[in-house]
């Protein structure tokens, strides 16, 4: 930790902030070390933020340039009141500030710029890290670090400022006429923050395994390009102002295809991040537990996570930390330290439409709001590939301020299924919790709507959550015939593919609905088909996390074949 403040000095060593060291003159205008604290409760108390500068370093409280070293108190004041005034606003009224510290830490002592070192959390309390290890509080807290910068830096220039804005949503994409698509989205308001309005938009196009190029400044929410025949083309967006350049929306993907056989829509539906399932289980005494569960959900992270070292192993609050080697409550198995664990890419779309290409039809692509709100119309395809991934209904930290987030089946998107039924649809869906979300999730109260729309509508039914673990499935004999073949999907956390820790089982729940997939080890049903006035197909677990091209290819043209058989 040393090293950090002498090598701020060096950045910053020949120029006017720096003058008297020999560096690389370059006039550094603030250090910020972000940390996490020490420290448990044997409750769920949130121990929260601490922000530490220093005013004296030697004999003096001014820096090199004149300025006063109580500049780190204002910094560090800023980007603690951002902190703490997001959390509670989107989160936790009850986010402890645990005050400013003006105290002789190195890290805050020795930069020869204004200087703060953060304690966002304690790493050691079950309280904080419920939010710690939640993609959707890392994102806040870190934009409210950077809005906190950014005040202190307009101050000291006295100038107005403008934040970037958030990314983009609502999108879709459609074909016109010879081989021109329209990609259209909606940009998203920050309520915390009034100047982070988007300007314009830079749309990025990738042409089937390529890299996005540099993308192209458009200065309206509508783009129209012309695609290459026989070629999967995907985009993504970000939001620009003067501030900068947003986090890239999801991806969404098109192809068209040489003789097509028809056209699909594959809507994407797995927007979910967030943190592990934990639980707290009062005893008597001393002997009350809590925790994480990873093989119940592991939780999504954003695309990927290099943080996480293994699985909790410590359960009981009340043992303390010893030394590093028995750490106590909290302490973790470190089989995967230096691994990088996949999350969501938000790419899935040219995964489903790389098979269906193969498969012989074109495809369009769009996100599960431009359904709900109206602006693309299942009944304007003839058949529907719904991806669920691990969406399911998921709390913020210790639940219960905020709003459950990511239901599979949200109410529009159920009245547009019914409807696009209906008509004679075909809809084939997949996801780890199509089942327990409606059934069984311990953190909503089941609806008895839910449950018919899946039951009357998609003409499955739950039967268990964590239906298998070895990641293997198999079909069996039904009256669809081409449904034929056994697959592997991802169950182990790995750098490819987000992992499938609990699929679920489900079954038929009426006539004409028939089981044509089981998990290998447990027999359950992990696949029901459906052939009626229209025809549904629902997975138990994503499609996307098959293992091979291959594979999805082949379970892809079987599920196309059936809809496709009068």
């Amino acid at each position: 930790y040393k090293s950090r403040g002498i090598w701020v000095n060096y950045l910053a060593g020949g120029s006017e902030v720096n003058p008297n060291e020999a560096g690389l003159n370059i006039p550094l205008n603030l250090s910020f070390a972000f940390h996490t604290d020490a420290g448990t409760t044997l409750n769920d108390s949130i121990i929260g933020t601490l922000g530490i500068y220093c005013t004296q370093s030697g004999n003096t409280e001014e820096f090199a340039n004149g300025s006063s070293r109580y500049l780190s108190h204002d910094l560090t004041d800023l980007i603690q009141s951002n902190i703490v005034d997001d959390i509670r606003t989107l989160y936790e009224p009850n986010w402890s500030r645990r005050g400013m510290w003006n105290k002789s830490y190195y890290e805050a002592r020795v930069p020869r710029v204004p200087a703060m070192l953060l304690e966002l959390l304690s790493h050691q309390n079950f309280a904080d890290m419920r939010y710690g290890l939640d993609p959707r509080f890392r994102f806040t807290v870190s934009r409210a670090v950077y809005k906190g910068m950014l005040q202190f830096l307009a101050s000291q220039y006295k100038t107005d400022y403008v934040v970037q804005p958030l990314p983009v949503d609502h999108m879709a994409l459609r074909m016109l006429n010879n081989n021109e698509v329209e990609l259209t989205w909606q940009p998203v308001d920050d309520p915390l923050e009034p100047t982070a309005k988007a300007e314009q938009y830079i749309v990025y196009t990738r042409i089937g395994n390529g890299d996005f190029d540099n993308g192209v400044l458009v200065n309206s929410n509508v783009y129209r390009t012309t695609i290459p025949t026989g070629q999967v083309c995907s985009y993504k967006v970000t939001a620009v102002n003067k501030g900068g350049e947003s986090f890239p929306s999801e991806i969404l993907s098109v192809g068209q295809a040489f003789q097509s056989k028809g056209h699909v829509l594959v809507v994407n539906g797995f927007d979910r991040i967030g943190a592990p399932a934990d639980f707290v289980a009062p005893a008597p005494g001393d002997r009350e537990l809590a925790g994480f569960l990873d093989n119940q959900d592991h939780g999504v992270p954003y695309i990927q996570d290099i943080s996480y070292i293994g699985k909790m192993r410590e359960f009981r609050r009340a043992v303390p930390w010893m030394d590093d080697d028995a750490s106590g409550f909290g302490d973790s198995y470190g089989d995967y330290e230096t691994k990088v664990i996949a999350g969501n890419t938000f790419d899935y779309p040219s995964v489903h439409g790389a098979a269906i290409f193969k498969a012989g039809y074109s495809f369009v692509s769009c996100s599960d709001e431009a359904v709900e709100n109206g602006a693309v119309s299942l009944n304007d395809y003839t058949t529907v590939d719904l991806i669920l991934g691990k969406e399911c209904q998921t709390k913020m930290g210790r639940g219960g301020v905020t709003p459950l987030q990511f239901k599979t089946f949200s109410k529009p998107l159920q009245d547009a299924i019914t409807a696009y039924c209906g008509k004679g649809g075909n809809i084939f869906v997949s996801g780890a919790f199509v089942g327990t979300d409606l059934w069984d999730n311990r953190l909503a109260t089941s609806d008895e709507a839910d449950k018919k729309f899946a039951t009357e509508v998609l003409k499955y039914k739950w039967r268990v959550g964590q239906a298998a673990r070895q990641g293997k499935v198999k079909s069996v004999a039904s009256p669809f015939p081409m449904l034929t073949g056994n697959y592997t999907y991802h169950h182990e956390l790995n750098g490819d593919s987000y992992v499938v820790e609990a699929p679920d089982a489900i079954e038929p729940a009426t006539k004409d609905a028939y089981t044509v997939m089981r998990y290998s080890e447990s027999n359950l049903s992990a696949g029901v088909a459906y052939q009626g006035d229209y025809k549904t197909y629902v997975l138990g677990f994503p499609f996307e996390t098959i293992r091979t091209a291959c594979e999805r290819e082949a379970l892809m043209n079987a599920i196309l074949t059936f809809f496709e058989k009068k």
